[in-house]
């Protein structure tokens, strides 16, 4: 095994699908971090919502409907969260934010147990993303290929916004200096509310993605969010570099970890995360501000 080139491309085209899994997840949920300084840990709970609206339409209309439809209607459960709630929180202090966002994890689940029940919902994979593609010498699913260019196609249209564009140069700003930005005329509340429902989306959609490949529990909303905010410490608050390098080494660490120390892999993650929090506490990447 140890020489068998095939088994270790297919362990990293494993990570790289895990990592961009988690990337979608956790991007939305560290700039909201770092621009609204919200420690929203109900962003697992959006997640679960999108695999689950993904689910319901995919039997409506077939997965594509899902995979569309899933991210607007998880900006729309965002608009209400923050208009009924986030915006009130925002300045009560991270305790308050933590105590609250972490009981609507259990609404949201309870939530969803009363519309979908406790019985797993599945998706079936799209007829033109299902079978396999021989890559590297390694037949590899073709959806699980997919999910991988997702990510970094999301990563690539982020980095172009947040680089290349007003709206970009604004968030910087923000993330930076809120106070300075809005000296400087930038609607800081409406850019906070923005933020938040693509953060939002990007949740639901990192949900319609992963549906077809888990079962869509109310649980998975919890299971995911140990995982993300892992990502976001390790790589950094506000930063779309730090979301990415925090999901890689994430998904990297997990998937070798298991093959070749099997008995440490569940440690392994959080020695990383303890040597990483002793060297450089603010993360690898952290926003300036």
């Amino acid at each position: 095994m140890a020489h068998d080139l095939g088994f270790w491309t297919l362990q990293a085209l494993n990570a790289l699908q895990l990592s961009m899994l988690l990337f979608l997840l956790s991007i939305g949920l560290t700039v909201i971090f770092g621009l609204m300084h919200f420690v929203n840990l109900a962003h697992g709970a959006l997640y679960a919502l999108g695999a689950y609206f993904a689910a319901t339409l995919a039997g409506i209309g077939g997965y594509w409907l899902g995979f569309l439809l899933a991210p607007l209607l998880v900006a729309v459960v965002g608009v209400l969260l923050y208009a009924g709630l986030i915006r009130r929180m925002r300045k009560s202090g991270p305790m308050a934010q933590v105590l609250v966002t972490f009981g609507l994890i259990f609404a949201l689940l309870d939530l969803t147990r009363i519309i979908w029940g406790d019985l797993a919902l599945a998706i079936e994979v799209p007829a033109v993303l299902d079978g396999r593609l021989n890559l590297l010498g390694v037949e590899y699913p073709t959806y699980r290929l997919f999910i991988i260019l997702l990510g970094f196609a999301v990563f690539g249209a982020l980095a172009f916004v947040l680089g290349r564009t007003q709206i970009g140069a604004m968030i910087r700003a923000g993330v930076d200096n809120d106070a300075m930005a809005a000296c400087l005329g930038i609607n800081v509340e409406r850019l906070f509310f923005v933020v938040f429902c693509v953060g939002c989306a990007l949740a639901g959609l990192a949900g319609a993605v992963a549906a077809p490949l888990l079962s869509v529990t109310p649980e998975i909303g919890l299971q995911i969010l140990i995982p993300t905010l892992i990502v976001i410490v390790i790589g950094g608050l506000g930063s779309l570099k730090g979301a990415i390098a925090g999901s890689l080494l994430y998904g990297f660490v997990q998937t070798f970890g298991a093959v070749i120390a099997p008995q440490l892999a569940s440690v392994l993650i959080y020695a990383l995360l303890a040597a990483i929090l002793v060297i450089r506490p603010v993360g690898l990447f952290p926003a300036r501000g």
